[in-house]
């Protein structure tokens, strides 16, 4: 049987060493073709820079289509409404500034926190300039509202036990209607429609990245989880996804700073706890990962911006260098190490990243209202 070699080359650059200290880009599958998928284009190519660039090999897996109900208004850049699930709802769309001739863009969803919007995603995130810079299409969902049965808590996402089937398939159709719209509208890559979420977005997220892994590339939770007090588990995903799970720590006496740990109107989520619980599933089941850990607990992560690109691009690069089409449980990074990008405490597999020390921490917020 062919053995298809997956080559990533100069673009992506120099790179966080592996744990064997490999530095070429050899990735084996049982796939049955031979097909070079090189990044080799001039680093100003923008639909060559990521793998996502780059077309399909032939008899590549394609991920299902949306399964869209909602008539599609006309899209703009910015805020959009639609009905889905009997609900009128709304998400920003953001597109990149300039779009070359035939290019196909990626889509990442990303899904706000507890006491943010979707503006404040789009704003805090950086996102247009992400979408500019590396071209990508960007939508933001506004969250609708999910109270844990029996309080007043607005976990503004449906992601706690108490919440029924049907609320958590409102929401999937609430991304199949943004999505099939999407795809509708604009020339997408079908292939790299990634998933993002922060906090509360996360550990929805990480119950959406369950239930449409056949639609979705990959997914990145930062400071979400599984399994922790009242969130839901990790049931089981179809596809392998290749995951970034970034959270704010354990706190002492593994770390100098505070455990990454949200408490709203008496109920509390310790998102150490859940992303552990999300490595360990993850692990289990066969899905590449990436661990980030900081110590600056539930606070917006201590992220750098590469020179010339937003605070974020890491996070989109990942997504960016993980296609549908890529053989189940791999990924480029696993022989050339993390790109430059990615911040020193992130490491390759659970309980692999080396967890940031010292100073230098955002200053702490009320996550429950901000």
């Amino acid at each position: 049987m062919k053995m298809l070699i997956v080559v990533v080359a100069v673009v992506i650059g120099c790179s966080h060493s592996t744990p064997n200290g490999q530095q070429d880009a050899r990735a084996v599958s049982s796939d049955t073709s031979s097909v070079d998928v090189g990044i080799d284009a001039p680093a100003d190519a923008p639909n060559a820079r990521y793998l996502c660039g780059r077309m399909p090999p032939a008899n590549a897996p394609m991920p299902t289509p949306p399964n869209g109900t909602a008539v599609c208004p006309a899209l703009i850049g910015g805020i959009n409404s639609i009905t889905s699930g009997g609900h009128d709802r709304q998400f920003i769309l953001v597109l990149p500034a300039h779009v070359t001739e035939g290019e196909r863009l990626p889509v990442l969803f990303m899904w706000h926190w507890i006491g943010g919007d979707a503006n404040a995603f789009l704003v805090r995130g950086e996102v247009q300039a992400a979408a500019d810079e590396q071209h990508f299409i960007a939508v933001i969902p506004e969250s609708r509202g999910a109270n844990v049965f029996g309080t007043s808590f607005n976990t503004k996402w449906p992601f706690d036990i108490t919440q029924s089937p049907d609320r958590m398939t409102e929401e999937f159709q609430f991304f199949d209607d943004m999505l099939a719209c999407v795809e509708a509208q604009y020339t997408v890559n079908q292939s790299c429609v990634s998933s993002i979420g922060v906090s509360a977005g996360a550990l929805f997220n990480d119950q959406l990245a369950q239930a449409r892994s056949h639609q979705l590339a990959s997914f990145v939770s930062l400071s979400g989880g599984v399994s922790a007090t009242i969130i839901k588990p990790w049931v089981g995903a179809a596809r392998k996804l290749p995951a970034l799970v970034l959270y704010g720590g354990d706190g002492p006496p593994a770390q100098d700073g505070v455990r990454d740990i949200l408490g709203c109107l008496g109920i509390g989520m310790d998102f150490s706890v859940a992303s552990n619980a999300l490595e360990t599933a993850l692990a289990h089941d066969g899905h590449f990962m990436i661990e980030c850990k900081h110590n600056c607990g539930h606070v917006e992560p201590p992220l750098e911006s590469p020179m010339g690109e937003s605070k974020y691009a890491a996070m989109w690069e990942f997504a960016l260098n993980h296609p549908y089409w890529l053989p189940e449980g791999q990924s480029p990074y696993s022989m050339i190490g993390l790109p430059p990008a990615m911040p020193a405490w992130c490491g390759i597999g659970m309980h692999s990243a080396t967890p940031r020390m010292g100073a230098g921490c955002p200053m702490p917020e009320n996550p429950c209202t901000n």
